[in-house]
């Protein structure tokens, strides 16, 4: 009886658990993984497509520079939404 091939064993590589870092979202306490970009962040929060503002540590962030916008342990984080009324 022919033996079957035994296959090559690849090498496992340990998955480094992430280790969420802790920032404020609007006075709020919120964990998000480490890295996460501002858009990422304001997509969570507002489905408004326009008329949002961002600041990161009490400095407005132009929309253009959010996807390249990290955030880190600690940030301070306003999402503003502008509401119509009178």
């Amino acid at each position: 009886m022919p033996v079957s091939p035994v296959p090559p064993v690849t090498p496992v590589t340990p998955v480094t658990p992430v280790t969420p870092v802790t920032i404020s979202v609007n006075g709020e306490r919120r964990q998000i993984e480490p890295g996460t970009a501002l858009d990422t962040l304001v997509k969570s929060l507002t489905a408004a497509p326009s008329g949002v503002a961002a600041a990161l540590n009490e400095t407005v962030v132009p929309r253009a520079q959010w996807p390249s916008t990290s955030l880190s342990e600690g940030d301070r984080v306003e999402v503003l939404t502008a509401v119509q009324g009178g």
